[in-house]
């Protein structure tokens, strides 16, 4: 893959794995890290694709691979993370008003939620991603919807009703 290829790529998917990385993680730093990990992979990868898409849902899969192996890491499990140190009564805001009630949810609604509703993918995708089976990501989803409804309803959003 060359230099000008990648760049390419990462104008195209940069957001997109940031988002996904961003959902598991809910850590800027931490998905702004995991992003970089997930294209120096790509780059240093011999896999050839077809298309864009392939592309980017073998990115969100290495993202979503990489964002599970550094919440289960022993080290990721006993250190204090940045902003839970550095802010004191700061804290930084999705910019996106919705993702910040997704991030009220259980990870499994809210990686599921977020894959279908701002990545449009299907739950057959999802699973092929996120390496799970497909009749449980439309379960994440139904869940997903049924408690993001039920949050909104006392966030004061009436038109769920």
């Amino acid at each position: 893959m060359t230099e000008n290829e990648l760049k390419r790529i990462i104008e195209l998917f940069g957001n997109n794995v940031f988002q996904t990385a961003f959902c598991y993680m809910k850590s800027y730093a931490d998905a702004e890290d995991i992003r970089e990990e997930a294209f120096i992979k790509l780059y240093l990868s011999s896999k050839s694709f077809d298309t864009d898409e392939y592309i980017k849902a073998w990115l969100l899969r290495v993202t979503a691979n990489l964002c599970k192996d550094r919440l289960r890491s022993f080290w990721y499990k006993k250190i204090l993370p940045l902003e839970t140190a550095a802010a004191i009564g700061t804290e930084e805001k999705p910019q996106d008003e919705f993702i910040s009630y997704l991030f009220m949810l259980k990870p499994d609604y809210r990686i599921a939620l977020y894959m279908h509703y701002y990545e449009g993918y299907t739950a057959k995708d999802i699973a092929k991603i996120t390496g799970g089976k497909e009749n449980t990501v439309l379960s994440h989803l139904s869940r997903g919807r049924k408690q993001l409804k039920d949050i909104l309803l006392k966030e004061g959003y009436h038109e769920f009703t």
